[in-house]
């Protein structure tokens, strides 16, 4: 992990380079998955279940592709009872946190009989994507499917690869506590192109939400428009801001635990004291040795981390917003005078007691966020993107004679005849 003040001239060329990582498709990758997503389409469950047996390598036909309720429950049931007190200490938090979500309908009359309103419907039907295979993840699946519950939506999917085909218990037991309907033990590009076009098997949903690998993240690209999608998530990030008054080892810590999700993670540190730069990277590379993750992250700290050393906390505040964090930590004396000037930021954990890791899983607030700078326009997933509006418009006659004529010019101006006949023929 290396230093560099941000007046030195390679600063502007290095903090590109890790803002625009994962901003590029491989077109192996994405003609690869163009045909996977193409031939899912087509041959439904044939090409859905060859892909299973070729990548996830288990076997999966109609009569066990989706878990029983049997099968659900043995899984669920393996999980030791301290385990089980953590998912549900996590699902208590994010339901209390996405409750606060909820959004009303509403509607407005005025003096001249015209009704205008909103009404709030919830999605009938979303697909998850949780990963299970040698990662497991079931924070996503509490994470995804409580907002989705607390929104109404009337059947929560959940597709998930299985090693050797057994549904893992910590993904099961999560599942059950939120109210995930169905589980079907499928991965991959495959299972997000089945859910958008439906096979057999999947039913077709409305939306697609959660993380994945690159396959993942290219087949939602592919299929947004048919169906909806949370967000295109890109590798994870953390960006450290400090004015040096905290401990170094906090904030090396929380640099190596983004580290270690993968080679692509980025790791960075803003800070005006090149003291307290020196100490994170001495305590990064004390620590790193002791990480069971140490090869991966090795990787992402000598690829895309950094300790910027900036002449203010001004500047790093400037260079937080153009960077638009998934995840923003202000290890200051006083973080929330810093925080009005935050514009870009998926999450912000405040001071030096709030690490990175409790948004993951227990503070309740919900971990899927806007990487890849996607910040500066996207929010954290919640209970609003599984709702859809509908506007509703009611005009009384007398309502209609008082706007009805500049309506109806307004269509011919526009050289909509037709549209304008259609309010006129009612002014009579």
């Amino acid at each position: 992990m290396r230093i560099i003040r941000t007046d030195e001239a390679e600063f502007e060329h290095f903090f590109r380079q890790i803002r625009e990582r994962g901003r590029l498709f491989d077109p192996e990758l994405w003609t690869s998955v163009g045909r996977i997503v193409e031939d899912v389409a087509l041959r439904g469950d044939e090409a859905l279940f060859d892909y299973t047996a070729r990548w996830d390598g288990h076997r999966v036909t109609a009569a066990t592709v989706e878990a029983s309720p049997e099968e659900k429950k043995a899984a669920a049931a393996r999980v030791n009872s301290e385990d089980l007190d953590i998912l549900r200490l996590s699902a208590k938090r994010i339901e209390r946190f996405h409750e606060r979500q909820r959004q009303e309908g509403w509607s407005a009359t005025d003096e001249e009989g015209v009704e205008l309103g909103q009404t709030i419907i919830p999605l009938s039907r979303v697909g998850i994507y949780a990963p299970g295979g040698l990662a497991c993840y079931p924070s996503t699946v509490l994470m995804t499917a409580i907002p989705a519950r607390i929104a109404g939506v009337g059947e929560i999917i959940l597709v998930t690869p299985a090693r050797e085909g057994k549904l893992h218990p910590l993904i099961a037991a999560a599942a059950e506590l939120c109210g995930v309907n169905r589980i079907f033990k499928i991965g991959g590009a495959q299972a997000i192109a089945a859910l958008a076009f439906g096979t057999a098997s999947i039913p077709r949903v409305d939306k697609i939400v959660g993380p994945g690998n690159a396959y993942v993240a290219a087949a939602k690209k592919m299929v947004f428009g048919r169906v909806a999608i949370d967000m295109i998530a890109g590798p994870s990030e953390v960006l450290i801001i400090a004015d040096g008054t905290g401990d170094a080892a906090f904030a090396a810590a929380d640099l190596l635990a983004q580290a270690e999700h993968d080679e692509m993670a980025s790791a960075v540190l803003l800070t005006p004291d090149g003291a307290f730069a020196e100490a994170v990277v001495a305590e990064t590379t004390r620590q790193l040795e002791k990480l069971s993750r140490k090869d991966i992250a090795s990787c992402s700290l000598a690829a895309f981390a950094a300790a910027f050393v900036t002449k203010d906390l001004g500047e790093a505040v400037a260079l937080a917003n153009r960077f638009a964090p998934e995840h923003l930590e202000l290890m200051v004396q006083d973080p929330r005078q810093l925080l009005p000037e935050i514009r870009n930021a998926g999450a912000v954990f405040l001071g030096m007691y709030t690490p990175e890791a409790l948004g993951d899983y227990t503070a309740g607030p919900n971990h899927v966020l806007p990487t890849g700078g996607t910040a500066r326009f996207a929010s954290p997933l919640g209970v609003y993107d599984f709702i859809k509006r509908t506007s509703i418009i009611s005009f009384s006659r007398d309502a209609l004679a008082r706007y009805g004529k500049q309506t109806a010019r307004f269509a011919e101006m526009e050289g909509l005849d037709g549209h304008g006949k259609s309010v006129r023929l009612r002014l009579g």
